[in-house]
């Protein structure tokens, strides 16, 4: 059994399709079709059902497809011991973070990857959370940051932090950086405010929504935007207000023009986690890795609490 044919196979099976898996490949759909059938002739049965929405696997592909998964993650462990023989950890290793911390933490966690394993390769991505659960779950990231995420015997959490979401406003009145944190507000009167909201299902609007619901609110959305700048900049003319982690300023050049104001009645926590697939094992790089994303998101987040 050729080890490519193997990884050719897993990719359909897990994207479902032929064209995606090809894209993800770099490879011709002609050439990745006619290596999935050499394999189909080569083990004597079909493990695709071909049909106008994609490839799904058969009875005797989603075996292969369990045994293919494992197979391929030994081979890549196999390949980081004989790197470790050299003296380094070696890899790839994929990360999904979340628009409102990749501008803080991208710059740190580079730096730490470079210093720490410099002999593996870094792969970061940028994504709302529902991309970020679709890339671990076809192998595309071998983990992601996300806010809030739920249980699933799929993946495996580690909570980062556990952070509170503020009310972010165009700043009025006297300047200076005393203007920018005034007195605090409560949920209900926040639910009387326009607000500027990430269109479902983002996992901060999911969270507002349902703090709301829990004392007989809604939330006044005047526009859903879901560009974390985006946001800002219409907050920055006035054109209504956000609801998110005081850090995402970090993301605006001039954070001067907002005003920061803490949230009561009740507070509005969110929990930032590192999650990662359960149906694969982590390799020794990518173990490290984790260890680092934690301490680089802990240390860039600090400043803000």
């Amino acid at each position: 059994m050729d080890l490519k044919q193997l990884e050719y196979f897993v990719r359909v099976a897990e994207l479902g399709s032929f064209t995606r898996a090809s894209i993800a490949l770099d490879i011709a759909q002609p050439a990745l079709s006619r290596q999935i059938r050499l394999l189909e002739v080569e083990l004597r049965q079909n493990l695709l059902t071909r049909n106008g929405r994609g490839a799904l696997p058969t009875e005797a592909g989603n075996l292969l497809l369990k045994h293919g998964r494992g197979i391929l993650h030994q081979v890549e462990v196999a390949r980081e011991e004989l790197g470790a023989v050299r003296g380094a950890l070696a890899g790839r290793v994929s990360i999904g973070l979340p628009p409102s911390l990749s501008r803080l933490i991208t710059v740190p966690l580079t730096h730490a990857f470079r210093q720490q394993l410099p002999q593996a390769h870094l792969t970061l991505t940028e994504g709302f959370s529902v991309l970020m659960y679709e890339g671990l779950r076809v192998g595309n990231l071998d983990m992601a940051v996300l806010y809030n995420a739920e249980n699933s015997p799929e993946v495996e959490m580690t909570t980062l932090h556990t952070e509170e979401l503020v009310l972010i406003s165009k700043k009025t009145g006297a300047a200076g950086k005393a203007a920018r944190k005034r007195q605090p507000i409560s949920l209900a009167d926040v639910s009387d405010l326009p607000l500027i909201l990430p269109s479902r299902p983002n996992a901060f609007r999911i969270l507002i929504e349902n703090e709301m619901v829990a004392i007989g609110r809604k939330p006044q959305i005047t526009l859903e935007v879901d560009g974390l700048n985006a946001i800002l900049s219409l907050v920055k003319e006035g054109l209504g207000h956000a609801v998110l982690p005081s850090y995402t300023l970090s993301n605006f050049d001039d954070p001067e023009p907002f005003t920061l104001r803490s949230i009561h009645s009740p507070r509005i926590m969110s929990q930032l986690m590192l999650v990662r697939s359960a149906r694969r094992p982590s390799t020794e790089t990518q173990k490290t890795a984790i260890e680092m994303v934690k301490s680089v998101v802990v240390s860039a987040i600090g400043p803000y609490v």
